[in-house]
């Protein structure tokens, strides 16, 4: 077997990792995160330079088996040569996934603001403004957004948040099975902006006005028996619960990893979060999904 033929056959089992997104957004943050998991990052990579990287990789000892690409609008993978990377790299058996991050506009000016930096798209925009340069930059990171595998918008987030984003999506689980975050949240505080699917529970009677529920969460049996056992509670988790089926069947078709399903009540307390954990037991039983729980604005009161 030559060296070419043990490159090829050390493939299988590489897993990569495409980090883009907005200027501004984490990219940074993000390559150091994974430079702490264990992985190597390189940054501003050229797609069609990621085949030989990925082969440089496994001829040394030991070999680079999960690869980081930080890339840009300043790069070329904005071309026709991604499509044809891709296609290379599946016929490698590369695991291949795309991690995009994005920010409102008004946190993307107040960041780039702080650190006095000009936006790469700045001078390319229509008036030579910064926000023009944010708006150029969506309009062509709009195709790669869409086919991205996970969305993580860190508008509201602290540099620990998405810390623990990216350390629960990549440190650590297996790269086939789906990833499903069920979260509960509270709509007077937001909905949360990473979604793929909503669900809202303010039809179901509120615990709140129940002065022995009041002081309960949802994660206490007390307040779950309770709206448990409201009508159409059973009903609505049995249809949430098929819905939820079909949409992480078409996403494993489709080759996302990762889904996001919000469960939103009045204030994330007493039903979204009795819902969110009732949901969650049931995802839980296809072993094709690694599932976990997270209570947004349980606490927040």
């Amino acid at each position: 077997m030559d060296q070419q033929e043990r490159v090829q056959q050390a493939a299988d089992g590489v897993d990569v990792v495409v980090v883009t997104g907005l200027s501004g957004a984490g990219r940074g943050t993000a390559a150091k995160v994974f430079e702490d998991l264990g992985w190597y990052v390189t940054d501003n990579l050229p797609a069609e330079l990621i085949p030989r990287l990925i082969n440089l990789g496994l001829e040394i000892d030991p070999p680079i088996r999960r690869l980081v690409v930080v890339m840009d609008v300043r790069s070329r993978f904005f071309t026709s040569d991604l499509n044809r990377v891709v296609k290379e790299l599946e016929s490698q058996s590369v695991h291949m996934r795309l991690l995009f991050l994005e920010a409102s506009d008004d946190v993307l000016i107040r960041r780039f603001s702080h650190v006095r930096r000009r936006h790469p798209l700045q001078s390319e925009s229509l008036d030579g403004t910064l926000s023009g340069g944010i708006a150029e930059e969506r309009r062509i990171l709009a195709d790669v957004k869409s086919a991205a595998d996970l969305v993580i918008d860190t508008t509201a987030l602290s540099i620990h948040e998405l810390r623990r984003k990216i350390e629960e999506a990549y440190g650590g689980a297996t790269p086939d099975a789906l990833q499903v975050t069920v979260q509960s949240f509270g709509f007077k505080y937001g909905v949360p902006m990473d979604a793929d699917v909503m669900l809202d529970v303010r039809f179901l009677p509120n615990p709140h006005w129940i002065p022995e529920l009041r002081e309960h969460t949802g994660r206490e049996a007390v307040v779950r028996d309770y709206v448990l056992s409201r009508d159409g509670a059973a009903e609505y988790l049995r249809t949430a619960n098929h819905l939820v089926e079909l949409t992480t069947n078409g996403y494993l078709q489709e080759g996302k990893r990762y889904m996001t399903i919000a469960v939103g009540c009045t204030g994330g307390k007493h039903r979204s979060v009795a819902i969110a954990e009732a949901l969650a037991d049931l995802v839980s039983g296809d072993e094709s999904h690694a599932v976990r729980v997270v209570h947004r604005d349980l606490g927040r009161e």
